[in-house]
């Protein structure tokens, strides 16, 4: 019995992509890490990420991250392909990814305004 084809993949078109959506991606720890990974990965099929959940819920967080333009996806055979879309993202919100990166492992703390006072 052959098996069910799955749907084809969509990817918003760099200029589609909203700022809201992408930072709603984000927020997410789970999609956080996947984002991360890719950072420093170039491409990873989809088994391989360094995550906790079952994998319909990683389906669901790589879909999230698709719909907001931070990941492409490609099927080979039975595999699917995950890349960080870091050029479009730098293109459309120059240095926002890295940002993001170095803002949630703590290496960017905000600093207090000085010359403010109590009284």
């Amino acid at each position: 019995m052959p098996h069910a084809r799955r749907p084809a993949l969509t990817h918003p078109d760099v200029a589609e992509v909203e700022l809201v959506q992408v930072l709603h991606a984000l927020a997410d720890p789970t999609r956080l890490t996947i984002v991360r990974t890719l950072r420093r990965d170039v491409e990873r099929p989809c088994g391989t990420f360094p995550v906790t959940v079952a994998p319909s819920t990683l389906s669901h967080h790589f879909r999230v991250l698709r719909d907001a333009g931070l990941i492409h996806q490609r099927e080979d055979g039975n595999r699917r392909w995950t890349t960080l879309r870091h050029g479009d993202l730098e293109t459309r919100f120059p240095g926002l990814i890295d940002a993001v990166l170095r803002a949630e492992d703590g290496s960017e703390r905000p600093r207090l305004a000085e010359g403010c006072s109590s009284g």
